[in-house]
């Protein structure tokens, strides 16, 4: 599989919905009301700032856009999508010392949205790993980037 179309695998996952209540979803997202743009340049800061590289940053809303015609889709769903893997060497070995089936969660997916149904409303968040065998400090990592990129 091509790096491009693990990206957008990824990507989609932590887009689609669950059909979970917000309570038990396994999603983290945070809103505000700043612009799209800025809201992605403080993503993309929050990670790198940590000493961190940003592996891949898919613009997956330009692609739902782009395939509309191609899928037969009755509707935008987004207004701007996107979304940006990292792994962290340190966070991440810890991990995986822990149980070397953490590389499953590796690479960290960060996405931000802003809804064609909520213009001015940007979503940020990311998947939560289940607790745990060394998952806990990931879950701490992808929380704090969101929180700081969303000013809470």
């Amino acid at each position: 599989m091509t790096r491009w179309m693990y990206a957008c695998l990824v990507a989609g996952l932590a887009l689609s919905p669950m059909g979970a209540s917000a309570q038990d979803s396994p999603l983290t997202i945070r809103e505000t009301d700043a612009a799209f743009e800025d809201v992605v340049a403080d993503l993309q800061d929050a990670i790198v700032n940590r000493g961190y590289v940003v592996d891949y940053h898919g613009r997956i809303g330009d692609m739902l856009a782009r395939t509309a015609d191609d899928v037969g889709a009755a509707k935008a769903l987004y207004r701007n999508a996107e979304f940006m893997q990292f792994c962290s060497a340190t966070v991440s070995r810890k991990a995986m010392e822990a149980d070397l089936e953490n590389i499953g969660f590796c690479p960290y997916v960060l996405f931000a949205y802003e809804a064609e149904t909520a213009p001015g409303t940007v979503r940020v968040g990311f998947r939560r790993l289940p607790a745990g065998d060394g998952r806990d400090e990931v879950n701490t990592l992808l929380e704090e980037i969101v929180d700081e990129t969303t000013g809470d």
